[in-house]
């Protein structure tokens, strides 16, 4: 049986670029370039529920060559009041291929970004991992809305980064 992430406390989790550990929550690099939720121009902070899904969503785009020589800062927060999430499930999403992994359609950016104009929080199925789930958090909504529980390091496990045979 699958545990319903809004059951207890949400914490919500993050891996950056170390230089870019301090503006974690500003939705900055979303807003440069889009993503699968967010045309370009649109601040939005990707987040998991979890490390794992924060740490392959991270390497899906960059590998894990560069998450094992590139500084990174895990970040992970908690959001103060649940009820603030608006959850997306699977049958929500008006185009069942927007879950796949892939190039986003620019009717699945205006979906999503139509959603944070009207929530801080939006929960929504992860297409790296099908059983996981991200938090979209709109950084101007969601403000005062959470709170930084930790920053560290984070250290790959070279097992994932192999030397050649």
């Amino acid at each position: 049986m699958l545990t319903d992430p809004l059951s207890t406390d949400v914490h919500f989790w993050r891996l950056d670029q170390a230089r870019h550990a301090a503006t974690w929550n500003s939705g900055i690099g979303a807003e440069g370039s889009g993503g699968r939720w967010n045309p370009k121009g649109v601040q939005v902070v990707y987040t998991s529920l979890d490390a794992a899904t924060a740490i392959l969503e991270v390497a899906v785009h960059k590998g894990f060559a560069a998450l094992d020589c590139v500084p990174h800062t895990l970040t992970a927060a908690r959001v103060l009041d649940p009820s603030r999430i608006h959850r997306v499930r699977p049958q929500d999403i008006p185009n069942p291929n927007w879950l796949i992994p892939g190039t986003p359609s620019r009717s699945q950016q205006a979906f999503g970004a139509s959603l944070l104009t009207q929530h801080p929080f939006v929960l929504i199925p992860s297409s790296v991992s099908r059983h996981s789930w991200n938090l979209l958090v709109n950084p101007t909504l969601a403000h005062g809305l959470y709170e930084l529980v930790i920053q560290e390091r984070f250290g790959l496990d070279g097992r994932l980064n192999p030397p050649d045979s």
